[in-house]
């Protein structure tokens, strides 16, 4: 890597934690309905305004020792743990898609970067609340197919036009397969197996990446999901296994494509396929 290899993969970073710190307000105040904007930064226990370096995502937490500077009240490592999880994510995505594709500049790794946040974000908040704000699904499925047509490498396109078909076909793909699963299990279960915001989230997948992520994002967040289930019960913390909601399942196993699940599914089909 050349020196400016180096300087642009570190702004990467700090362009992913200054990203993660507005999101960990995002996380809080959305779900509240509070503005992003104002008030500043607080702290939630005696509600002293933070001072700028305080804010300084990642390294503000360590300086701090985890502790309000005023009332030495905690301050939970979630904050810089989203933080430093959105600065090495934006990291990888910027790595595996370089602004200069053959000496043509390529915006994917702008298109994944909103995605990936939407992501990390509808997770969060359906962790802590057990449901996903429509400014990621209902947001996604609107931004996606704009995004494909203005950016036709995301779907390996050469035209706008194509790539905004594909898009549509994978959004079209993602809301419905998970749609019918939906259907299904309250025919089968006469409960709702699926929440509505996880069958809007695979249709905005389907819209940023396309009908064939699809298949192995249902596939891999099933697994997924089936295994920390599994892990939960044996471990004697089968209320755990209820707790977390399926939606991060399927955005853990998006972000996996994204950073080259294509050719681990490639490589699973070749392997399941015989060869005679």
């Amino acid at each position: 890597m050349t020196f400016f290899d180096w300087y642009f993969t570190v702004v990467a970073f700090l362009f992913g934690a200054c990203w993660g710190s507005f999101m960990n307000v995002c996380i809080y105040r959305i779900p509240a309905e509070l503005s992003v904007v104002k008030p500043r930064s607080r702290c939630p226990k005696c509600m002293t305004d933070l001072a700028w370096k305080d804010n300084i995502p990642i390294f503000g937490w360590l300086v701090l020792g985890g502790k309000c500077r005023y009332c030495k009240a905690p301050i939970s490592p979630r904050y810089p743990a989203i933080e430093l999880l959105t600065a090495v994510l934006f990291t990888l995505v910027w790595l595996k898609y370089p602004a200069i594709q053959n000496e043509v500049f390529d915006f994917r790794f702008a298109a994944y970067w909103l995605l990936i946040f939407g992501l990390i974000f509808g997770s969060f908040v359906d962790i802590d609340e057990m449901w996903i704000p429509d400014r990621v699904t209902i947001g996604g499925m609107i931004i996606g197919p704009i995004l494909s047509f203005l950016i036709p490498t995301l779907h390996g396109a050469e035209t706008g036009l194509n790539s905004l078909i594909q898009s549509l076909i994978g959004l079209g793909a993602g809301f419905g397969s998970l749609w019918f699963v939906s259907i299904l299990g309250r025919l089968i279960l006469k409960k709702d197996a699926m929440g509505f915001g996880d069958v809007k989230l695979m249709g905005t997948l389907g819209a940023f990446l396309g009908w064939q992520a699809i298949i192995f994002i249902i596939f891999v967040s099933s697994l997924l999901g089936t295994i920390v289930g599994v892990s939960f019960i044996a471990c004697g913390k089968k209320e755990w296994s209820t707790k977390i909601p399926f939606g991060p399942y399927i955005a853990l196993a998006a972000i996996i494509w994204i950073l080259g699940g294509s050719v681990l599914w490639e490589a699973y089909l070749n392997w399941m396929t015989p060869s005679y």
